[in-house]
């Protein structure tokens, strides 16, 4: 089943410390729509026209017009967890039931291990296969005792990264601040910018981003700061924004990428519900958004071609799951003179 619609919204302005950011009069959303898939934890696109989900039972391959390809049978298990990625080969990279990390031929044909789980203290929970770097970033979690705190109710768990090269050796080791302040809780998702920070969604917690090295640059708790964001999927665009789902508003928060907050970005008004996953086609330049308790998964046209970048302004084009909407965006920037 398809179906096309047509939104405009009006203006929204907001101002935040002396900068205004402006979203565009007109908002085309273009919706396409057909089941499927429930609970749509995590997507991972496979251009130009096919798209892996899943939710806490299935991992799945469809074509964007509804027909399924393919269905890995030894996902893990995981609630809201960026379980699975694809490569620069479109060859799918997927945690499975044991904590091994697998690797799908793009043929579908063939599964090898790419790395091997042999600590029982360490589990993987997310997985992010880096266009920039080539690299693959593994988010892990141990439910061992934090050792950075005296609360016993903070105590629980404890989270690391892990980078690998293409040959899957193990490159660098994410954990700690400065000393021993652990810098993670639980990683359900991660994704590295194109400036080379790494942006983890910290279940329960914050954003946190560090730089290249492993050094923290900030963190970030909700808009206003502190105000309890309860992060899920993550992803940045082409210019470096990070937008992660707020599991507390219902709606997609969108920084810059020095975590500055600009707005957010898709409301239920505009027939998407609980955003869960989000993932950023950076050739088409389009954003698709998984949702809760919607059997629906999105793939659509790229409206960002006729926007380009103008002084002063940037431009960004979403479409989303949930009434599978799709979206461009502009949002331009006016500085202004901050006294303070």
């Amino acid at each position: 089943m398809e179906s096309l619609s047509e939104i405009q919204t009006t203006n929204t302005k907001e101002s935040q410390k002396g900068n205004e950011f402006q979203m565009s009069a007109d908002v085309f959303y273009q919706t396409h729509t057909f089941s499927g898939v429930s609970e749509c934890y995590h997507i991972s696109g496979v251009p130009p026209d096919q798209v892996w989900a899943s939710n806490v039972r299935h991992l799945i391959l469809k074509y964007t017009k509804g027909v399924i390809q393919h269905r890995v049978n030894d996902p893990y298990i995981g609630f809201c967890q960026g379980i699975h990625t694809v490569n620069n080969e479109n060859e799918l990279i997927y945690i499975n039931k044991d904590y091994d990390i697998k690797k799908l031929s793009k043929d579908m044909k063939t599964t090898t291990t790419f790395i091997e789980s042999t600590d029982n203290t360490w589990k993987p929970r997310c997985v992010h296969w880096s266009p920039f770097t080539g690299d693959l970033l593994v988010g892990m979690y141990s439910n061992e005792p934090r050792d950075d705190t005296d609360d016993m109710y903070d105590a629980d768990g404890t989270g690391k990264v892990f980078r690998y090269n293409k040959s899957g050796q193990l490159t660098q080791t994410i954990q700690y601040e400065n000393t021993e302040l652990e810098l993670y809780r639980q990683p359900n998702y991660v994704t590295e910018n194109n400036n080379g920070d790494v942006v983890v969604s910290d279940y329960e917690s914050a954003v946190v981003v560090t730089d290249r090295g492993g050094r923290r640059r900030f963190s970030y708790t909700g808009h206003p700061p502190g105000s309890n964001l309860g992060p899920l999927g993550i992803c940045t665009d082409a210019m470096s924004h990070i937008l992660v789902c707020c599991r507390i508003t219902e709606t997609i928060h969108v920084l810059d990428k020095n975590g500055k907050y600009l707005f957010h970005l898709l409301e239920e008004k505009h027939g998407i519900s609980e955003p869960r996953s989000l993932s950023f086609d950076v050739n088409a330049r389009h954003l698709c958004v998984g949702s809760s308790f919607i059997e629906n998964i999105t793939e659509h046209n790229n409206l960002q071609d006729e926007h380009t970048p103008r002084p002063h302004g940037e431009s960004l084009s979403c479409s989303t799951q949930a009434k599978t909407v799709v979206c461009s965006t502009d949002i331009q920037t006016d500085k202004k003179t901050d006294n303070n």
